[in-house]
């Protein structure tokens, strides 16, 4: 590449090729042997998955390794990674209209409702603006986009209904017959059926159940004996729970919708184990997946011509499902991981929350996922409710109060005691009576009091405590009210709420552009014209200070109204497009970097470096290297040392090297409300008790261009230390400086 490893070069070629970019390869730092049994480690994981991700890459598979001193390609794993290839290749070929999509939803746990749910996401919305969306696109979905009845409710209720243990122990023929009966008793007024069913056709739009009925022997012809020996030993008759019957014939737990040419599939992932033990699997290493599981995916996979469905792709629509939590490999799939299976060569489009980065990277690298991320949804203040809200104004009472204080001290620990919240307040108080219980009126009022202060400051804390309030819809635009929530949350006091709304209504008027912040800062004029009075010094600098922030402002609320690429993801992941990558996170946590959503998400953050983790490690070898310099010279420290910078090495330790520079130069991280490194702040002289030491800092070509970011910061650092009004002996990189200048 022209650039190196450049972000802006790498993505700017790839989105211009519009291809998935899948990364193959052996390993060159670890034997054949050594990935069998532990997966792939260290150093040799940075190359091989996290810095291509950083570029977009994806279905990562490892061709081989070493052998003795020679590289080894594993023949089945180059199979795998033709397969894989070819079903990109056949997704992009298909035109849109013969595309067979299947959409995977999740039901844990089971029978409590939970069918259609995930994380942070109103699965049966996203799914309908989904099929809407693929309708637009050219996609079969029947009558689905058009019937004014449809709806994503009625498909996860019906789903519901096939997942009942009755039903699925009926067989797949009684399915059909088992929604139609909720959808009659719907129409008749049962309450205990969804409402949503009582719909003409149910809300359906036509779709109907396909269910298949499979012996092991068939699913042994699917699966290969191998690994149909497994499950059947891990599977005794006896506990495959519901959907076996005495002729161990495996009912699927699915529901396909189909229409005229095409058909496009919903259905529910099957639980990893039984119910009464559905997480069976993550707790028994030598498990396989249950029965229903397996032949789920692989009936899924299956060639229609073979009697399957010849799924095209698959949706996991949401965070998060299990098939890349399956046994197996924990890094670098080989023929006995469990995913590497079960998703053969299918294409995985997996639409995940974009603030689980750490997760998402499972789904990524076991699951061959093409992330797609969808945002989290508004923030919204705790508030405090029912006991909590009469404990609070009891306290209130008890601080603005002087006459009847002492009376309610009984009131206000009973309150306590209720809420559950006497050991979230410790308490230094010990009087007992002869009941051994607690006397409040020998308490000394002081005593009291301060506790009381401490219950009131966690009250308080209780109720600002913010958290994700509602659910998002797939490539939702946000409403003001909810961009009001998210500015609101990120600026905090910063900013007024009548100047978040200000910049809400100006985003409505003007779209973001070279143009659009001259016209902000025509609008901040304005502003200040109007409202800061007679433009003393006083208003200008507090206008000056404001209008970064308003800038800011109004730049988070043009990226959050592109939520609607979150829909664009997941068709550019269909078309076997390249979604472009992007890092994981939080928006008041990590910044804007992780907006706009509809990205491929990895977990690396440059601007995060170094990490905390890896600063109390650099700080400790600098400390090291300055204490065995001084004790082979006579307690003297070093004036120059050259510390190299890796790209590989600080990806792996999360910038250690840099640690390493920034301790000895006398220097540290400065990090921003959201925990990005913005500054390395020089540390005076008094506080670091020696000298400043000067660093030959040497750059890889890797690390130059992965973190270009904080070559800027170093550069900026060294030079204020050139500067620094220091004397030359305690700032050894002024002092060479000045040498320099003197030459």
């Amino acid at each position: 590449m022209e650039a190196g490893r450049n972000v802006d070069v790498a993505a700017a070629l790839l989105e211009s090729m519009d291809v998935p970019y899948i990364v193959a390869s052996p390993l060159l730092l670890q034997s054949i042997p050594m990935w069998q049994s532990n997966g792939v480690l260290g150093l040799q994981s940075v190359v091989l998955y996290s810095l291509p991700e950083l570029d977009g890459a994806i279905d990562t598979v490892v061709l081989g390794g070493l052998v003795g001193d020679k590289i080894a390609l594993v023949p089945e794993r180059v199979r795998k990674v033709c397969s894989r290839l070819r079903g990109w290749v056949n997704l992009r070929k298909t035109p849109p209209a013969d595309r067979k999509i299947s959409v995977m939803l999740y039901g844990f746990p089971p029978n409590v409702g939970a069918v259609g749910t995930a994380a942070l996401l109103d699965v049966p919305n996203s799914l309908e603006q989904l099929l809407k969306r693929l309708h637009e696109e050219g996609y079969n979905v029947g009558d689905f986009a058009t019937d004014p009845d449809a709806s994503g409710q009625s498909l996860v209720a019906a789903l519901a209904v096939c997942s009942e243990n009755s039903v699925i122990a009926g067989g797949s023929d009684k399915m059909q017959s088992a929604i139609e009966q909720r959808m009659e008793r719907a129409r008749n007024g049962d309450e205990t059926v969804p409402e949503t069913l009582a719909k003409p056709g149910g809300g359906l739009a036509g779709a109907t159940v396909l269910g298949k009925d499979m012996n092991f022997d068939e699913l042994e012809k699917m699966l290969g004996k191998y690994m149909a020996k497994k499950v059947r030993k891990s599977w005794p008759e006896k506990e495959r729970g519901p959907g076996m019957n005495m002729k161990a014939q495996l009912y699927l737990l699915l529901m396909h919708c189909f229409f005229t040419r095409d058909v496009y599939a919903v259905t529910v992932q099957p639980l990893l184990g039984v119910e009464g033990d559905p997480m069976r699997l993550l707790f028994e290493r030598d498990l396989t997946p249950h029965p229903q599981y397996t032949a789920a995916y692989e009936w899924m996979r299956l060639p229609e011509e073979k009697g399957g469905f010849g799924t095209d792709a698959v949706i996991h629509l949401g965070m998060h499902g299990t098939v890349e939590w399956l046994p197996g490999q924990p890094l670098g799939n080989d023929r006995q991981s469990w995913s590497d299976e079960l998703l053969g060569g299918t294409p995985n489009v997996y639409v995940y929350a974009a603030n689980n980065p750490s997760e998402s990277i499972l789904a990524k690298r076991r699951g061959y996922g093409t992330l797609v991320s969808y945002n989290v949804p508004p923030y919204g203040r705790a508030g405090l409710y029912l006991e909590l809200a009469n404990l609070k104004d009891l306290v209130n009472e008890y601080r603005s109060g002087e006459d009847s204080r002492s009376d309610l001290r009984d009131a206000i620990w009973g309150s306590c005691e209720r809420a559950g919240i006497t050991a979230d307040v410790p308490y230094n108080f010990s009087v007992e009576n002869s009941e051994g219980e607690l006397d409040l009126s020998a308490v000394k009022v002081e005593d009291f009091d301060a506790w009381v202060a401490n219950l009131s400051n966690y009250l308080v804390t209780l109720e600002e405590r913010l958290f994700s309030s509602g659910l998002h819809t797939l490539g939702g635009q946000p409403t003001d009210k909810e961009l009001l929530s998210y500015l609101n949350a990120y600026f905090d006091d910063k900013l007024s709420v009548d100047e978040l709304e200000e910049v809400i209504a100006l985003s409505h008027e003007t779209h973001k552009s070279t143009e659009s912040s001259n016209s902000f800062l025509s609008w901040l004029q304005s502003f200040a014209d109007n409202f800061m009075g007679d433009n003393s010094d006083d208003s200008r600098t507090q206008t000056s200070d404001d209008e970064p922030l308003k800038d800011e402002a109004l730049k988070i609320v043009e990226l959050l109204k592109r939520n609607t690429e979150e829909m664009d993801g997941v068709v550019t992941a269909l078309n076997g497009g390249y979604v472009k990558p992007c890092p994981g996170g939080d928006l008041l946590r990590d910044g804007t970097s992780v907006l706009p959503t509809g990205r491929n998400i990895h977990a690396l953050d440059p601007y995060r470096m170094p990490s905390e983790g890896a600063w109390t490690r650099g700080q400790r070898a600098a400390e090291e290297i300055l204490r065995q310099h001084q004790d082979s010279n006579n307690g003297a420290f070093p004036e120059t040392i050259a510390v190299t910078l890796w790209g590989l090495d600080t990806i792996k330790t999360r910038g250690e090297a840099i640690a390493i520079v920034l301790a000895l130069v006398g220097a540290r991280p400065v990090k921003e409300g959201t925990g990005r490194t913005v500054n390395f702040e020089l540390v005076p002289l008094e506080e670091l008790g020696r000298p400043r030491v000067d660093v030959l800092a040497s750059l890889s070509g890797i690390f130059r261009d992965s973190f270009a970011n904080v070559v800027d910061l170093l550069d900026d650092m060294f030079e204020r230390c050139s500067i620094a009004e220091e004397s030359p002996d305690m700032n050894y990189i002024k002092k060479h400086c000045l040498d320099l200048e003197a030459t």
